[in-house]
């Protein structure tokens, strides 16, 4: 079997789309040592409410020239804050209470310093706890890549034993597979079309939102609607 090796930035509570490609890669890279992106998914992410949708946005700041994993989180009641929304939009859905004690530690008893390290650990213990995936996690700095751009992204991924690169779709535009190839690498560029609809408050539906709306309406059955439903296999 060829070695699956993903590498995206670390985001704030994913949409389901990003545990897709997680469950898809035997080693998933958080690529935290590049530039910061304002107003991007790395600190903030949409819940489902009614009339719409709601972004819930963690405080970091206005300065541009940082690294992700150097992206401090401001000091302030932000995380009791989230957990209000959440629980105040959620508390109906069929499994928040299986969740609650999870997130209510994340958000009111957690101390976080930086936006990488509560990335991290809520994608990893979603992917890992709840998920039930066994795909390994690592950070890119560990591996030091050397290069700029697509030579910095390929020496990472050889760095990592990667034979085949698994790609979000809106990267078919800019990179070119060629380069892969010559060093032994082949691309899969992610699908996100097809998913299934769950049940979900609040019609009409709405895809694209945290990761924590398919948990808190489907619980277990999670995975199904990510990925199972692909493999033939059946809601638990």
């Amino acid at each position: 079997m060829k070695k699956k090796v993903a590498i995206i930035q670390s985001n704030y509570i994913p949409w389901k789309g990003y545990f897709d490609i997680i469950n898809d890669c035997d080693t998933f890279v958080f690529y935290d040592d590049v530039q910061f992106t304002k107003n991007d998914w790395r600190n903030r992410n949409k819940i489902k409410i009614e009339g719409g949708t709601h972004w819930l946005s963690v405080p970091v700041g206005t300065e541009l020239n940082r690294l992700i994993k150097e992206v401090k989180i401001q000091p302030g009641p932000w995380g009791r804050k989230h957990f209000k929304s959440i629980e105040q939009f959620y508390l109906k859905t069929p499994y928040f209470k299986m969740y609650r004690d999870f997130f209510a530690d994340v958000y009111m008893d957690k101390k976080w310093e930086y936006l990488s390290e509560l990335n991290h650990y809520i994608i990893k213990s979603i992917a890992k706890d709840f998920l039930k995936v066994e795909t390994e996690f690592v950070c890119s700095d560990t591996y030091n890549p050397e290069g700029k751009r697509l030579e910095r992204l390929i020496d990472l991924l050889k760095k990592c034993g990667a034979e085949e690169y698994v790609s979000g779709p809106s990267a078919q535009s800019y990179i070119d597979e060629n380069e892969f190839l010559k060093n032994g690498i082949e691309i899969k560029f992610k699908d996100y079309t097809g998913y299934p609809e769950y049940p979900q408050l609040h019609p009409p539906f709405e895809h694209s939102v945290s990761v924590l709306d398919l948990l808190f309406n489907t619980g277990p059955d999670a995975p199904y609607y990510i990925w199972g439903w692909r493999e033939g296999s059946t809601k638990q």
